[in-house]
């Protein structure tokens, strides 16, 4: 520990900190405090540590997004297991596992658990690792590799090469619109970089900045701390390269010697990564593995069920609509808030989950005359049964002409004097602010998995091109020249989006229903199963 502390330092890291777990213990079972490191810092290196018990700040404040979505979901499931079961049924945990709800046999879960402190207390933290799961061991690998400068890196080069050959040279580049955790995926990109012996070159300004020339090298001290900034420090932009652009863009690749790519960013950096990799027989430049990260708060990329930044875009909308409703408090009003997305309502589905609204109108699903007759009844009734705030949510491209405006106008009429409406258009505050834990947690799994794949690329000499997402819990790639099976590109969203599954929870905890019949319960374990379609 005194030894990675004392080489950050001579590596620029201008403050340190040290996280020690309630529970940790040394190789012989005794416990260690952050008292105990504390003064091994002092003793050691001489200077002057400082110790913050977190304690019970961990269990308070505001739910997050995922907690509450998830929460309601599994409160469903429960509900439907146990109106299901017979005496004798086996007993049963519902759980998330891989981004779905399972039904897990509850003996064996138990067991599976007591067993890591068994291996713990016999001093096999081989197997407690292994016992976690792989994804505990590849994050605890990956947080050694980030935090460990280089040891004597290479004079010019940014890495741990020979200097009697060049490294191989990966461009990052961010493409398409922001998304928050951006500087967190490319934070990762260059550290872990470094440690694949590659130089890593920051492009700045996308696609059009690789035209003008600003390019970079980017060493492990210059992305210092780059893991909580919102916003991305080498900028984006959403040009995709026209046809006339591509040899220049060529001619640059060859100027900046560029061994690989990897694109970090939203769907225009897709078709950008797609355009090059459609025109390779024209142009021999763009004969280099690449690689695309999903980053976008839209969460329409495809091979992907979620994007970096996506989680950090539902928490701040449902922040936003938490105040909305405080502002009802008092009053009898329905809110219309929109909420961003473009053409997929993945935010809109999932803050309306997350915050109880009563109504989610979606692009994937549409607005019609019939049904706003039939909402604006539902919503006149409850008001009359005693409700004072009806919440209801606009995907900002649901549809066309039933604009949040018409909408509001609407509801306004058909209520008169029972209740006021008001609009709230959340906007580009969904864009801002740190990346969640999430976020950064995602970005640095991918983007681990994406230098892999160079990696292997550039060892067998192979121009690859793929992109990568996280499908059923498991990070997976898909060859771009093939991205089109998986888009709609009229809508600019995958063809087969596993949370549509989950609609009906909306009206099923938001709607005053009355008793509810089991089959009105959907299994939301399988809903998702059939609406992720071929991505399982």
């Amino acid at each position: 520990m005194c030894s990675k502390l004392k080489a950050g330092r001579e590596a620029g890291r201008r403050e340190s900190m040290v996280i020690v777990a309630e529970g940790a213990t040394d190789r012989e079972g005794n416990r260690i405090t952050a008292d105990d490191v504390r003064q091994v810092i002092a003793d050691k290196l001489g200077e002057a540590a400082r110790v913050t018990i977190l304690g019970h700040v961990q269990r308070g404040g505001r739910p997050s997004a995922y907690d509450r979505w998830m929460s309601t979901l599994l409160g469903c499931a429960a509900a439907r297991e146990v109106v299901s079961m017979e005496p004798g049924s086996e007993p049963a945990i519902i759980a998330e596992r891989h981004n779905r709800i399972r039904h897990l046999p509850m003996m064996e879960q138990i067991a599976a658990t007591r067993a890591v402190k068994d291996l713990v207390a016999a001093h096999d933290y081989l197997g407690a690792i292994q016992a976690r799961g792989a994804s505990f061991g590849n994050m605890l690998e990956l947080f050694e590799t980030m935090s460990t400068p280089p040891v004597d890196p290479v004079p010019g080069t940014g890495s741990q090469a020979s200097p009697t050959t060049r490294p191989k040279r990966v461009a990052i580049i961010h493409a398409g619109g922001l998304a928050p955790g951006m500087n967190t995926a490319a934070r990762a990109a260059v550290r872990l970089g470094i440690d694949h012996d590659f130089t890593m070159l920051g492009v700045y300004g996308g696609f059009p900045g690789l035209l003008d020339g600003d390019v970079h090298e980017l060493t492990w001290a210059d992305v210092e701390g780059w893991v909580g900034d919102g916003g991305a420090q080498l900028g984006t932009r959403r040009e995709v390269p026209t046809i006339e652009q591509l040899y220049a863009l060529g001619r640059a690749i060859e100027l900046h010697e560029i061994d690989a790519l990897l694109v970090i960013g939203g769907y225009n950096a897709y078709l950008s990564a797609y355009r090059l990799v459609t025109e390779r027989d024209r142009y021999p430049a763009f004969q280099i593995p690449i690689v695309c990260v999903p980053a976008s708060i839209d969460n329409n990329l495809p091979g992907s069920e979620l994007s970096i930044g996506t989680d950090t875009a539902l928490n701040n909308a449902v922040v936003a609509l938490d105040s909305i409703k405080l502002s009802a408090a008092a009053s009898h009003r329905c809110f219309v808030a929109e909420v961003m997305g473009r053409k997929c309502g993945y935010l809109s589905l999932m803050s309306g989950l997350a915050t109880g609204a009563e109504k989610v109108y979606l692009n994937e699903e549409g607005i019609t005359l019939k049904g706003l007759a039939a909402d604006s009844e539902r919503m006149v009734e409850s008001f009359r049964s005693g409700r004072s705030l009806y919440l209801v949510i606009r995907n900002e491209r649901a549809s066309v002409n039933y604009t949040t405006d018409v909408l509001a106008h609407i509801f306004a009429e058909e209520g008169k004097d029972l209740y006021d409406v008001r609009e709230a258009i959340l906007g580009h505050q969904q864009q801002g602010g740190s990346p969640t834990a999430f976020d950064r947690i995602m970005a640095t799994k991918l983007v681990a998995y994406s230098l892999d794949l160079l990696a292997g690329a550039l060892k067998r000499g192979e121009p690859t091109a793929s992109y990568v997402g996280l499908v059923g819990g498991k990070v997976s790639d898909h060859p771009l020249d093939r991205m089109n099976d998986d888009l709609d590109r009229d809508h600019r969203r995958p063809r087969y989006q596993w949370w549509l599954g989950l609609r009906p929870a909306v009206s099923l905890v938001s709607q005053n229903s009355g008793t509810l019949a089991l089959e009105d319960v959907p299994d939301f374990g399988e809903a998702v199963d059939d609406a992720a379609g071929d991505q399982r």
